[in-house]
């Protein structure tokens, strides 16, 4: 399973697809309103949108002379899904950690 992740968390890495899934996130988009924000070519968003693609973040689709691009949610899960395995452990109470080892001491020093 976590082979099948390594696409979605290597398009989750870089700060600029980020932001694309983020402004997807409110409705579909075509390519050119995707690219508005940023100040790179249409060709380097368009190479961000095919790496989001490939990892099934996103689809693309042709309407007439436009592409649109439409958030995938289901890879996001499957990644979020994996992510939250590692929040079974419950969080560590650092003061608690620390009067336990003062009380420690104190008793060692007696």
């Amino acid at each position: 399973m976590t082979q099948a992740l390594d696409p979605v968390f290597s398009a989750l890495a870089d700060p600029t697809r980020r932001a694309i899934l983020a402004m997807l996130l409110e409705d579909d988009m075509a390519v050119t309103d995707v690219a508005a924000p940023f100040a790179m070519s249409l060709a380097a968003i368009s190479k961000h949108l095919g790496v989001l693609a490939d990892a099934g973040l996103i689809s693309r689709e042709r309407r007439g002379r436009v592409i649109w691009c439409k958030l995938e949610p289901d890879a996001m899960r499957a990644a979020s899904v994996w992510m939250q395995g590692f929040g079974q452990f419950e969080p560590l109470d650092l003061d608690a950690f620390e009067r336990f080892l003062d009380s420690e001491l104190r008793d060692e020093a007696n």
